[in-house]
């Protein structure tokens, strides 16, 4: 991926099993917990492109985010700021090599920022 690309959506939900089920019938996803990621599902779409991860709903949580793929989270945090938007979630490790953080635009839209590599 590349700077700027949607890398990886969540969709919060409440009960997991439900979930998956929902989502495998609908859109025939495959979905299943990744070694080191117990508790968090990540689905694929048909596409073997698309796809994202089944996270906990929880309070500020309560809608589908996207994860943009950027160079460098603190260079984005910082012209978020310049340009009216607001930290959310402070950058965070996924793996060694990866990290992720979450804004929201001036009008209050909620984007995830993704670093990194989550590639050996």
């Amino acid at each position: 991926m590349a700077h700027g690309d949607i890398t990886h959506i969540d969709i919060p939900v409440s009960d997991f099993g439900k979930a998956t089920a929902f989502y495998s019938d609908l859109f025939g996803w495959q979905i299943a917990e990744v070694p080191g990621f117990e508790g968090y599902p990540m689905w694929q779409a048909p596409n073997k492109i698309s796809g994202g991860g089944l996270a906990p709903r929880e309070d500020g949580f309560t809608q589908p985010r996207s994860y943009v793929e950027v160079d460098s989270i603190d260079d984005a945090i910082a012209k978020a700021k310049a340009a009216g938007g607001e930290l959310l979630r402070e950058k965070s490790q996924i793996t060694p090599t990866s990290w992720w953080a979450v804004i929201s635009d001036p009008d209050g839209n909620v984007v995830g920022l993704f670093e990194g590599s989550t590639e050996g």
